[in-house]
C-alpha cells in the first residue's frame, strides 16, 4: 500500500468520513449524478466537480437549473441513492482498521443523510460507529468544520485531539478548519495533488496502536 506519513500520528480519537474513506461508494455516485444531469441538459462534469464530499442539498443548489426546486432534487435523487447498491465496497484494510481502535475513541462524520449512510456501511459489510454525524446534524456541510467539532466534542475531546481522515478537499479543509490533523486516503485524488499532505491509499499497511497514555498512535 502506497503511503506517505511525515512521522507516525498520534491523537486521543480518530474521525472518519464515510464515501471515498472507509467504502467506495463513486459508482453509485456518479452514475445518479450523470442520469440527472442527462436528463436536466446540466454538464456531468460540472457536477461531480463539485458534489463529491459534500452534501446532497448544497450540490443541488449549486448546480440545480432555474425552475427545478434544490429540495425536490435532493429527495428525488437521494432515494435513487438509497435504492442502489450496486459496486459498494469497503476500502482495503477499512474492516480490519476500524476494529483495532477503541469503541470510544472513534466517530463517523458523512455528508450523507443517515438513511443512506447505514444503507451504504451494510453493503460495505462495516458496523457503525457509535457517534455519527450526518447531513441532518449540521446545518452547514463541508467543507465547514461543523461536523468534525460537533463529533470531537462527542468524543469528549478537542478538535486539535483528533486525527480526521478523509478522501474529497471539501472533507479535508474542513477538518483542517476544525483544527484536526488530517490523514488522506487518496482513493480519488492523486497522491501527486497532495502536496505535504499525510496520505494513504488504503489502510493495509496502517495500524492503530494504543499507548500507556491512552494515546492512539497511527503508524
Amino acid at each position: 500500500m502506497p503511503q506517505h506519513l511525515h512521522q507516525p500520528l498520534k491523537a486521543k480519537a480518530l474521525i472518519f468520513d464515510m464515501d471515498g474513506t472507509v467504502l467506495l461508494s463513486s459508482a453509485v455516485f456518479e452514475r445518479v449524478w450523470r442520469q440527472w444531469g442527462e436528463r436536466h441538459g446540466v454538464d456531468a462534469e460540472k457536477i461531480i466537480a463539485v458534489a463529491h464530499g459534500r452534501r446532497m442539498i448544497d450540490t443541488a443548489r449549486e448546480v440545480s437549473p432555474p425552475g427545478l426546486d434544490p429540495e425536490a432534487v435532493t429527495a428525488e435523487l437521494a432515494q435513487q441513492e438509497r435504492d442502489d447498491v450496486e459496486g459498494i465496497v469497503p476500502i482495503a484494510g477499512a474492516h480490519a482498521f476500524l476494529a483495532s481502535i477503541p469503541a470510544d475513541r472513534w466517530a463517523m462524520v458523512t455528508s450523507a443523510d443517515l438513511d443512506l449512510c447505514l444503507i451504504r456501511l451494510k453493503a460495505a459489510g462495516i458496523t457503525p460507529p457509535a457517534i455519527l454525524i450526518t447531513a441532518e446534524d449540521v446545518t452547514v456541510g463541508k467543507p465547514d468544520p461543523q461536523g468534525y467539532i460537533e463529533a470531537a466534542r462527542r468524543l469528549g475531546f478537542a478538535p486539535s485531539d483528533t486525527i480526521v481522515f478523509e478522501d474529497a478537499p471539501a472533507g479535508i479543509a474542513a477538518g483542517k478548519a476544525a483544527g484536526a490533523q488530517v490523514l488522506v486516503i487518496a482513493s480519488m485524488l492523486k497522491p501527486e495533488t497532495l502536496g505535504g499532505e499525510d496520505w494513504a491509499t488504503d489502510y493495509t499497511g496502517l495500524t492503530v496502536t494504543v499507548g500507556a497514555d491512552g494515546d492512539l498512535t497511527i503508524g
